[in-house]
């Protein structure tokens, strides 16, 4: 009798132990043996026109490569335009112990310091749509860089002026002069489509006159303000409007109706992005042309080396998208 009740004993104290380890294994892979991941996304600001496109098509795509054994949390965040925000942001990923976080950087400058806080946690980062400098994508081999070459993006606003039948010279006078309404010029996006669109022109020959340039920093009202103290301080002198995103040209086509001129007659204004409202004023003629920055492929693209790095895959440092002309 007590050698039965001890091998009952010894049986029921197996059952626990083997039930403790299921127990166990369910809390890290999930109920059902569903493995979920965690990631941590912090976009820059939720109000820009480009990632609120791209942030949404991230969820989504994230949603499509849900299995019945695989999910992902993700926890999205709008850093608000302040990178002391979006650096608390980051602590509270790292404390809630994310697998992976994909970062739209407030400031590109301070990727070190995202980058030096992931590494102590052991979380890689996909960094998107803001590049950090080539020094600090060398700090660690868990973190990469998915964007395209704003050099093209700039390049090709340039090119779509060059292009036209009186290369944006729209008064005639041998000259192409030009407002330049920059996104934040810390950015270095905003640095080489500032640079690049008038070395397009300038590469081909003809002669620019920058007469007025300044920041607009992304926003619809602000390249709307810009653009309308530009044309009451030059007027007619005024060939071509470029803006760094589409965001701050949408701004401008109303400061340009307003001043009573006409897109594609006595001025030209492109832009960068091919948002939706951007390609729509195309097709009604109140743009010359943009540059399509393509949301989808750099989404699906920084979400696939998020998925990788969960599964300790190797990913390349800088994952390159490319633009297209729109016009």
């Amino acid at each position: 009798m007590k050698k039965n009740m001890k091998k009952i004993i010894a049986l029921a104290l197996a059952v626990i132990m083997i039930t403790a380890v299921l127990a166990g294994c369910d809390k890290k892979s999930g109920s059902g043996g569903v493995k979920t991941y965690k990631v941590g996304v912090s976009i820059y600001k939720f109000d820009d026109n480009f990632m609120t496109l791209y942030r949404k098509e991230i969820e989504s795509y994230f949603k499509t490569l849900e299995t019945d054994t695989v999910k992902y949390d993700l926890t999205i965040m709008d850093g608000k335009g302040d990178m002391v925000e979006q650096t608390n942001q980051v602590d509270g990923f790292i404390a809630q112990k994310v697998d992976v976080m994909i970062i739209n950087l407030v400031q590109s400058s301070s990727a070190n310091t995202i980058t030096e806080k992931a590494k102590s946690a052991g979380i890689p980062v996909v960094y998107i749509n803001r590049e950090p400098s080539e020094a600090d994508m060398k700090a660690w081999d868990k973190i990469c860089y998915v964007g395209a070459d704003a050099r093209q993006s700039g390049t090709y606003q340039g090119e779509i002026i060059r292009d036209l039948p009186n290369h944006g010279d729209a008064d005639g006078d041998g000259v192409i002069r030009y407002v330049m309404i920059m996104g934040d010029p810390e950015n270095v996006d905003a640095q080489y489509r500032t640079e690049f669109s008038i070395k397009a022109l300038t590469d081909a020959g003809y002669e620019v006159e920058n007469l007025f340039q300044q920041r607009g920093d992304w926003e619809q009202s602000k390249g709307q303000e810009l653009a309308a103290n530009a044309l009451a301080q030059f007027g007619d002198k005024i060939d071509v409007i470029l803006c760094n995103n589409d965001g701050m040209a949408m701004g401008a086509i109303q400061a340009i109706k307003s001043a009573n001129r006409t897109v594609g007659e006595d001025i030209y204004l492109v832009g960068v992005d091919a948002i939706p409202e951007a390609v729509d004023a195309i097709k009604a003629g109140d743009m010359t042309g943009t540059v399509l920055n393509d949301h989808i492929g750099q989404s699906h693209t920084a979400v696939d080396a998020a998925v990788k790095y969960v599964n300790n895959q190797s990913v390349d440092t800088y994952l390159w998208i490319n633009y297209q002309k729109v016009q």
